[in-house]
């Protein structure tokens, strides 16, 4: 199949399967539908994951919200965070950390912003709920895809934007083990009552080893709660979330403060992700047919700008797909190309995330503190912001010539409303 895009053939590319119906897949829709590719979502989940911790936009990436149109709706569903305060055991101010450093220019938490991406794609966009990709034939005409429903289809191209532990690229170019570098923290996240009463604030405490981190913001009703802890080598069931529960109770059991209180929250908690602190570090992220995209590709852990990040990969991806007329070894060299820089720079900064959420012992407790008192005087206030923005504005913001959009596609609303046809 063929068509005229901006003067040029795009027969080479038309359909595209994205697994992962996240932050980096829906954007990946949109810009396609922009530029008149059709695209179909699989997400494994049987429904819109609306759970995770806050993220930030700044600098370029405040652009790209602008020109997706999201901007107005992003900001009035922000967290409008003020201080985070890293306290001692008796709950006393040690050091503030002002919005600027976690919060960027916009924050909002990580489900709101999957509700909008969904919401500003779901009319032009085919979402499956309740399937996932198990088989890849990349063939020199298209991709044959099999499903875990049992369905198989052709794509003219797959993209894996399925996070950290992508089965797309487990598929398409072997097991993780050899792009996952565990970086020997672990982090835990959940949904608690605010006991601590904060409003628009967050505490952050610390013992060796350990970091506690709680925040509040639009719902004064709840508490984001995380745990950091240093474990290299830590071996665990990612789908065993009793036994996860256990182990953050068993690891904070003497950790002081209000950690107690925490703890409680955590064994209501309906919504917990545990994982490894990790980087996924790859040579390439095409082959074929198949490119990789966010964290599936490049994975930089938390302070590595990770969410604006897959945002602007996949703006890139689409535009240089775009361009390229549809000739998507082309696209997929010039998308690298764009991205690796950018990617370097956020995986440098997100590998001193656990360091700093949860530094070992106390006297690097005590030099952190004491360098990020420093880093908030006025004498290096425009250092400080630089550095915060760094990763951020590490690609700058392009615009590529839309052309006609791809017709408008049958959408899965619900759950198992779609199914990819056998």
């Amino acid at each position: 199949m063929s068509s005229i895009r901006n003067g040029q053939s795009t027969k080479n590319v038309r359909s595209v399967l994205i697994s992962g119906a996240g932050i980096a897949g829906p954007s990946l829709a949109y810009w396609l539908h922009r530029h008149g590719f059709e695209a179909t979502v699989v997400e494994r989940s049987t429904f819109l994951r609306d759970s995770g911790g806050a993220v930030d936009f700044r600098g370029e990436q405040v652009k790209l919200l602008k020109a997706m149109g999201i901007f107005d709706e992003v900001k009035a569903a922000e967290t409008a965070m003020g201080d985070q305060v890293v306290v001692d055991g008796a709950g006393e101010p040690v050091i503030a950390f002002s919005s600027a450093f976690f919060s960027g220019e916009v924050e909002i938490e990580r489900g709101d912003l999957a509700r909008i991406l969904y919401d500003a794609t779901r009319q032009d966009t085919r979402y499956v709920f309740g399937d996932w990709i198990v088989g890849l034939d990349d063939r020199a005409d298209g991709v044959l895809v099999t499903f875990a429903s049992g369905a198989t289809a052709s794509y003219d191209l797959v993209v894996g934007a399925d996070g950290l532990h992508s089965g797309v690229r487990g598929l398409a170019f072997g097991p993780e083990e050899r792009y996952r570098a565990d970086l020997g923290w672990v982090i835990a996240g959940f949904t608690a009552p605010n006991d601590l009463g904060l409003d628009h604030e967050g505490r952050i405490y610390n013992v060796p080893g350990r970091g506690v981190m709680a925040a509040s913001a639009r719902d004064a009703a709840r508490l984001g709660v995380g745990f950091v802890f240093h474990a290299p080598g830590l071996a665990y069931d990612r789908h065993d979330v009793a036994a996860q529960k256990q182990l953050v109770a068993q690891t904070y059991a003497d950790a002081g403060w209000e950690t107690p209180a925490l703890l409680n929250g955590l064994w209501q908690a309906e919504d917990l992700y545990f994982d490894t602190l990790s980087q996924i570090r790859m040579d390439r992220w095409s082959t074929g047919r198949v490119v990789l995209l966010g964290d599936a590709a490049w994975c930089a852990g938390p302070g590595g700008s990770g969410t604006g990040m897959a945002m602007m990969g996949a703006h890139v991806l689409a535009g240089e797909l775009a361009a390229a007329g549809g000739d998507h070894t082309a696209a997929f060299a010039a998308y690298e190309r764009i991205l690796r820089p950018a990617v370097k720079i956020g995986q440098k900064q997100g590998k001193g995330a656990g360091g700093f959420l949860a530094p070992v012992d106390a006297k690097k407790i005590a030099s952190r503190n004491k360098a990020y008192k420093m880093l908030t005087r006025k004498i290096v206030a425009g250092f400080f912001n630089w550095l915060t923005a760094r990763a951020a504005n590490a690609v700058e913001f392009k615009e590529y010539p839309l052309g006609p959009v791809a017709p408008t596609v049958r959408v899965a609303g619900v759950a198992g409303e779609s199914r990819i046809a056998a």
